[in-house]
């Protein structure tokens, strides 16, 4: 199974840095990964860097996957070209680097996976026509139909409904667990994480401040230091851990 550790990682522009001294243990395949933190702390940055869009220090130890395909990054802008029709633009990322002869069973897998994200009744829609939501999901089949080992998602709920947001995390989940793929994957809502995520990773003013199991990573001091709230964690009627923001902290 894949599994992906980060080694002292950090990210420059030029001579500045953005972003150092990511540091975690094996974050394994089959499971979803939490990257949270305020605005602007640095969470897309981190992406890039292991993307290799962005260069700095340290080391990517990838184990069970290779190949320049093995990790795909889907960015918070979905944008892309307005003249394919959805079915096009997911083909389209379905067949690139690996020739224009199409077989059926990678339509079959087309198929499948926009009626899995509930977008196939889309499929001869132009992106120019969607909803900032519905590209979003559009964004999601194009990642997974490349097959990655390790999927990077910033923020890829970001557009959508809550019907919506449980549906794709619901799915990711599924969908890490059945192809040992990594996720990791940006997310502001934190119930989301405690919900979805084994590991979570918080980064906040460009470095990595806490980092493990989710349970053990958000808490009411981590709340405090971080996100600036007074808030707690609590096990609801389903047995399910849920932040409960109380008030900004003072």
């Amino acid at each position: 199974m894949v599994a992906i550790a980060l080694e002292g990682l950090g990210a420059r522009y030029g001579r500045n840095t953005i972003l150092s001294d990511v540091q975690t243990g094996s974050l394994p395949g089959g499971s979803l990964t939490a990257v949270i933190g305020p605005n602007a702390a640095g969470k897309s940055t981190l992406f890039k860097r292991i993307a290799g869009l962005v260069t700095g220090p340290g080391r990517i130890h990838l184990t069970g996957a290779e190949g320049e395909d093995a990790i795909r990054y889907m960015p918070q802008d979905t944008g892309g070209n307005a003249v394919l029709t959805v079915y096009e633009s997911v083909l389209l990322a379905a067949k690139q680097g690996s020739g224009w002869r199409v077989a059926d069973h990678e339509l079959g897998e087309i198929d499948a996976i926009l009626a899995a994200l509930q977008i196939g009744d889309l499929s001869f829609r132009g992106l120019g026509e969607l909803s900032g939501g519905q590209r979003q999901l559009v964004s999601i089949a194009q990642a997974l139909v490349r097959r990655p080992r390790v999927l990077l998602m910033d923020e890829p709920t970001s557009a959508l409904d809550l019907y919506r947001q449980i549906e794709v995390l619901d799915f990711m989940q599924r969908r890490a667990r059945e192809t040992g793929m990594a996720v990791l994957i940006a997310l502001h809502d934190l119930n989301h994480a405690l919900r979805y995520c084994e590991h979570t990773i918080v980064i906040a003013d460009g470095r990595m401040r806490a980092g493990g199991a989710t349970a053990e990573v958000i808490t009411p001091a981590m709340l405090r230091e971080i996100y600036r709230v007074e808030a707690r964690v609590e096990t609801c009627s389903r047995g399910r851990p849920h932040l409960i923001v109380d008030n900004t902290a003072a």
